[in-house]
Order: structure tokens, then C-alpha cells, then sequence
């Protein structure tokens, strides 16, 4: 290559030729095909390309399909080189040629030598402008991110409060229950009860079937009031303890009318505590067993969320995504607005960075209420759609103007109020 290649070049005008020979002396010409790659998105941008004839696409992958950002087609068009300034420089894009051409390739290392020697002051406003943009983006996503983080461990700790609670408190009252049935049992053996009398209160207790679903709360109180005035008019002074555990087991005045005719003559009072403390222990243990689990499944769904275990790669079900989603949000969602799902039963799993994904059903899912006046619809839609996967977040609030659906997706725009939003949840969605 010669000085005379890139005099007719726009990008070089202003340049001396003995500069213009520096720069050919450090590059190199490189010619090329239709079809071939000349660098590679996110690949470290050590080298300066600069196009002489042809035509070079520029490509960006988005999710799993590669669109066209830019096209280099004009002399003097350049890409790349990042690394003559920032030493964590990368290429923004793919460079494929589209016809067969010519570029002059000059490294990163020589090209920042040669800046440095033409315009030193030039050189530090760059740097200093790449410096300030990178720490400001830096700053802002780490805002972002543990605003983000915040908001869903004030979410998950509420979330796993009540099942935690209700097993401290379930825990706490088996400890006295426990007690209580020792007792009881030391009273029924007290009473000279018969090993057959034993045997057979014991499969009286087992007939109690604790499925009152069908009876209201008013209900129930009728039947434990019965049960009480049975119990006063045999003679038992604790009814206030064994009428409610007896009513919610389904027990009702016909089965005590068989346990008293079981034990006559017997301690009558001790056997119906020693059933209801029976009944009120398993009771207690379910309780136990359901906020356990409800727990674990807590502990599920954020595993499933952050991904934190898996691969960062990895074949995704979209649907276990959004529902994770969800529950990570369920403190955000008002009570009025109603959470309609529209799944595709057949949709297929995608190859994609699941932890990725979940961030950005969380922003678009934030936006879509965050849009609703505390009211309406929240719509999640999933359908097939060729080797892909299309996912819908939809709301019933007032939309966007077109001032702002043209300003949607930049860095730092927000329509929310101070201290609601960085701006940034559609820009890293995107």
C-alpha cells in the first residue's frame, strides 16, 4: 500500500504525508471476500479497521438471531481499535463483508502510538472521555442493581416471613400439647381404664376426619357450642379446651355419645382431652410440615430466579422464568390488579442466559404495574414463533406518548419520580 491509496480517503484529510506514511508503514492492507469475517463482536478490539472499497455489514446478536446495526459502505468508514485508549476495549459489532473489498488493518498498539505523537491533547480527551462514561455507566448499573436487589429481598423476606412464623408458633404450642397428652394419658391410666376400653377410644379417634371445608365459620361455632353443652351436662369442666379441637376434627355429639358409652363408669374427661390433645398435636405437626415446605418451595423459586446453581448458558423453560418472576414481585403487585397467564402449552425451551432473562421479565414486569394506577390487568403471554420463543408483558394503564416510546429504551430516561427508578431497567432489558 501507498501514500497515494489514502490521499482520496475523507477520514485522512488533514493529515501530512509524512503522517499518511507513518500510517502506512504500521498497517497493513487487508483484502477480502463476500461472506468473510473481518472481526467479532465482544472479541478485545486490538485492531483499527478503516474500509478502502467494498461493502462490510455490521451484526449484532440479539438473543438468538443476528441483526444488522450498520452498514460500512463509504471509503474511509472505520471500526474497531478501541484499545488504542481503553484497555478494555471491544469490538461492539460483528464485521462481515457483504462484497469483496479492501481495508487498511492497523493495531490498536500502533494506532494509539501514532495519536499519541499527532494530537497528545486529543489523546487525553478521549481517554477522559471513555473513563467518564464507563464510570458513570459503572455507577448507575450498581445503583440499579441494588435498588433491583433490595426491592426483592424486602419482597422475599415478607414472603418467607409468614411460613416461617407459623412454624415457630405450630413448634412453640407442640411443646405444651406434648405436655398435655402426658398428662391426660397419666389420667386415663389413673381411671383403671381397661387395655379393651384403650383400644377401642383409640379407634375413635382415629374416625375423625378433619375435612370441614363445606362448614362456615359460623358453622363450626354452632357445633362446638353443642359440643361444649354436651360435655357441661356429663360433667366435664375443661370443655373450653376439648370442644374446638373436637369440632374441627369433624367429632360431633353422636361420637361423644359413643366414647361416653365406651368408657362408663370411666374417666370420661381424661380420655375426651387426651383425643382432642391427640387432634390438636397432628394438627400442629401439618401445620408444621405445610410452612416447611412452603419455605423450601420459597427457597426454590430463588434459586430458580438467580440461576445461582446452574450453568449460565443453558436450555430455559420461558414459563418457569415469568412464574419465578412473579413470585420474587408478589409484594409489588396491589391486591386490585389481576395477574392473567397465557401460556403456550407447547412452547418449546430456548437455549439463553436464564438469569439474564429473569431481569428482564423483572423490569418489564415492574414497568407494567409501576404503569396501572394500583388497578387492572397484568397479562404474561407466551407463544412459538419459528425456532424462537415470543414473550408478552402486557397492562391495562394509559400507555406511552410518542414522546416517550421514542425515548423508551435510552440509558437514563425515566418518567417515574426521583427515588423511583435509575432509568436504566428498559436499557438493560433491551
Amino acid at each position: 500500500m501507498r501514500v497515494g491509496d489514502l490521499r482520496g480517503v475523507g477520514l485522512f484529510d488533514g493529515l501530512s504525508d509524512d503522517q499518511l506514511g507513518d500510517l502506512v508503514a504500521v498497517g497493513t492492507e487487508v483484502r477480502f471476500e463476500a461472506g468473510d469475517e473481518l472481526f467479532v463482536e465482544g472479541r478485545p478490539a486490538e485492531s483499527w479497521w478503516v474500509l478502502l472499497d467494498g461493502t462490510v455489514s455490521l451484526v449484532r446478536r440479539v438473543g438468538h438471531e443476528e441483526a444488522a446495526v450498520a452498514v460500512m459502505e463509504s471509503p474511509g468508514r472505520w471500526a474497531g481499535g478501541f484499545r488504542a485508549w481503553d484497555p478494555y476495549g471491544v469490538y461492539l459489532a460483528t464485521g462481515r463483508a457483504v462484497t469483496g473489498g479492501r481495508v487498511l488493518r492497523v493495531s490498536a498498539e500502533a494506532l494509539g502510538q501514532l495519536s499519541q505523537s499527532w494530537s497528545p491533547f486529543g489523546v487525553h480527551l478521549i481517554r477522559g472521555l471513555l473513563g467518564t462514561v464507563r464510570t458513570i455507566e459503572s455507577v448507575a448499573r450498581q445503583r440499579e442493581s441494588l435498588v433491583a436487589l433490595g426491592t426483592l429481598a424486602a419482597g422475599f423476606a415478607h414472603e418467607i416471613n409468614n411460613p416461617a412464623a407459623a412454624a415457630t408458633r405450630a413448634a412453640g404450642a407442640l411443646s405444651e400439647v406434648s405436655e398435655a397428652l402426658q398428662s391426660s394419658l397419666g389420667r386415663i391410666a389413673a381411671g383403671q381404664i381397661s387395655a379393651a376400653q384403650f383400644v377401642a377410644l383409640d379407634g375413635l379417634r382415629r374416625d375423625a376426619a378433619p375435612a370441614l371445608d363445606g362448614l362456615t365459620p359460623l358453622e363450626l361455632a354452632d357445633r362446638e357450642d353443642a359440643l361444649s353443652d354436651w360435655l357441661t351436662d356429663h360433667g366435664v369442666t375443661r370443655d373450653w379446651l376439648i370442644a374446638p379441637p373436637l369440632a374441627a376434627a369433624g367429632l360431633d355429639v353422636v361420637w361423644c355419645e359413643k366414647v361416653a358409652a365406651v368408657l362408663a363408669g370411666g374417666p370420661l374427661e381424661a380420655g375426651l382431652e387426651w383425643v382432642a390433645n391427640s387432634l390438636t398435636m397432628t394438627a400442629l405437626l401439618a401445620e408444621v410440615q405445610e410452612s416447611t415446605r412452603r419455605v423450601s418451595d420459597l427457597i426454590t423459586v430463588v434459586r430458580s430466579y438467580s440461576q445461582l446453581d446452574r450453568a449460565s448458558l443453558q436450555r430455559t423453560d420461558v414459563v418457569d422464568g415469568l412464574e419465578s418472576t412473579l413470585v420474587m414481585l408478589a409484594q409489588r403487585i396491589p391486591a386490585a390488579v389481576t395477574v392473567v397467564r397465557d401460556y403456550d402449552p407447547g412452547l418449546p425451551r430456548i437455549e439463553a442466559y436464564a438469569g439474564e432473562l429473569n431481569q428482564v421479565w423483572t423490569h418489564l414486569v415492574v414497568n407494567a404495574i409501576d404503569a396501572m394506577p394500583g388497578t387492572g390487568t397484568l397479562r404474561l403471554s407466551t407463544r412459538a414463533a419459528g425456532t424462537g420463543v415470543v414473550v408478552e408483558v402486557a397492562d391495562t394503564g394509559a400507555g406511552m406518548t410518542d414522546e416517550v416510546r421514542a425515548h423508551a429504551f435510552e440509558p437514563f430516561y425515566t418518567t417515574k419520580d426521583v427515588g423511583q427508578g435509575a432509568g436504566l431497567g428498559l436499557d438493560i432489558s433491551r
